[in-house]
C-alpha cells in the first residue's frame, strides 16, 4: 500500500503544496529530515503528530514525483 490517502493538497495550507493528512507538513519537509539523515522512528519520536505511515507516503509520493508519473493527491 503506497498510503498516498495521507497526501493532501490544499491551496489554503502552506500555499498548496503537498502536505501530510491536511496539517501544515509539506511532504517536503519530510524528505529534508530523511535527508539530513533523521530516521523514521526519530521524525515520528520528535514530532508526535507525524505517524510512520506519513513518513512512508512522502516516500511514496517523492518516488512517483521522480518517475514522472501523474499524481492526484487527496483535496
Amino acid at each position: 500500500m503506497h498510503h498516498l490517502e495521507r497526501i493532501t493538497i490544499d491551496p489554503n495550507i502552506c500555499h498548496g503544496k503537498p502536505c501530510i493528512r491536511g496539517m501544515r507538513w509539506p511532504v517536503e519537509v519530510i524528505i529534508d529530515m530523511l535527508g539530513s539523515g533523521m530516521s523514521i522512528s526519530e521524525i515520528v519520536e520528535d514530532h508526535a503528530e507525524l505517524e510512520r505511515e506519513d513518513i512512508l507516503a512522502s516516500l511514496n509520493y517523492a518516488k512517483l514525483l521522480v518517475s514522472g508519473r501523474l499524481i492526484n493527491a487527496a483535496a
